[in-house]
């Protein structure tokens, strides 16, 4: 288990109190029930494990942090979390809140997904969650899955960026090369040939999703090489790419991802692939609070659940003529009028026409 991991609390309205965020201080040991903790009769407890990326990576992490701190102000569950330094701390951490009888522990990230079932198995009365993983199907019956169409949302980038893009050079930076990112990879570019097929897409994949350098170096490379418009689905790895935009100034541009990342780069985001992660996991809370649980199954959310779409800000730099389109692209895909592709192979056949 890496060393110094805190599990820290947040105070009633929400929000990390500075002693907390500096020192640690009044942070529950692992463990240790907690005051007012559901074996008392008091306060329903949910605890998240981050991946590698931590809790304030500006994407998924960090929404789903922001879920549960909601949780904690509207609902009055007890809300903690914990920081996986690697992808050795994953099991050791989610046990720490399995074995302090929290009433839920979620895992955020598809890369928990074989410690986080190993964890349920070895406790069956204990109840899990995981984002961005159905376990390849096989979900125990203490587990709930949550699951996005992240290549729907992706796709309306993909519009935005080949609407936007003065050059006919975008650019897609992933964390690394996995099924789910490859989602929002084939979304992106699918989105990008259906409004302008003769622009070309640049695709670099970092091979981590904390490595800000390196998203930076990316992004450097491809902005070089005539790229306008940049796409990272890559965590905090993104950040870098972020970094890189803000430094070349007018005229290069990057769209968010998980949330809306405008802040980070505000005269350079054309607007960011929001998933709302920070919805699925204050619903679960809800429901659980209420006595639901579904437990075994795969919650599956997009464009038509409002589980993904882009950010409020994005009128700031994309005029209205481009956002008509974006939308109108939006209702044909809930209408089920064009199915978004996923992998290489549906890629090639979007393309194809087939």
């Amino acid at each position: 288990m890496a060393k110094n991991k805190k599990i820290l609390s947040i105070v009633a309205t929400g929000v990390l109190s500075t002693s907390l965020m500096l020192a640690g201080c009044g942070a529950a040991k692992q463990g240790e029930p907690g005051a007012g903790g559901a074996a008392d009769g008091k306060k329903l407890r949910i605890a998240m494990v981050t991946d590698v990326g931590g809790v304030n990576d500006n994407s998924f992490n960090q929404s789903a942090w922001e879920g549960l701190q909601r949780a904690q102000k509207d609902l009055g569950i007890d809300a903690k979390y914990q920081e996986s330094h690697s992808a050795e701390d994953y099991q050791p951490n989610l046990n720490s809140f399995v074995k302090a009888n929290y009433d839920l522990t979620w895992g955020i990230g598809y890369a928990m997904a074989k410690d986080l079932t190993t964890v349920a198995q070895q406790n069956p009365n204990a109840k899990l969650a995981i984002v961005d993983s159905n376990l390849d199907g096989k979900i125990p019956s203490n587990v709930e899955a949550v699951t996005f169409k992240e290549q729907e949302g992706s796709f309306l980038m993909g519009v935005i960026a080949g609407l936007m893009t003065k050059s006919n050079k975008v650019g897609f930076i992933g964390g690394v090369q996995v099924p789910l990112i490859e989602k929002f990879e084939y979304g992106f570019r699918a989105g990008v040939h259906a409004v302008n097929p003769k622009a070309t897409v640049s695709v670099a994949y970092a091979g981590a999703f904390n490595a800000s350098d390196k998203g930076k170096v990316l992004a450097a490379t491809m902005y070089d090489q005539g790229v306008d418009v940049i796409f990272p689905a890559a965590g905090a790895t993104g950040d870098g790419v972020f970094k890189e935009a803000k430094e070349r100034g007018a005229g290069k541009w990057v769209i968010g991802v998980d949330r809306d990342q405008s802040y980070l780069a505000p005269d350079n985001t054309l607007s960011s692939m929001v998933k709302h992660v920070d919805v699925a996991v204050y619903t679960v809370a809800k429901d659980l609070k209420a006595g639901k649980w579904n437990g075994g199954h795969e919650l599956t959310l997009g464009l038509k659940d409002d589980g993904v779409g882009y950010a409020p800000t994005t009128n700031k730099h994309v005029p209205a003529d481009v956002l008509k389109k974006v939308d109108d692209f939006k209702q044909k895909i809930i209408n089920g009028e064009i199915k978004v592709p996923s992998t290489k192979a549906e890629f090639d056949a979007f393309v194809a026409g087939k």
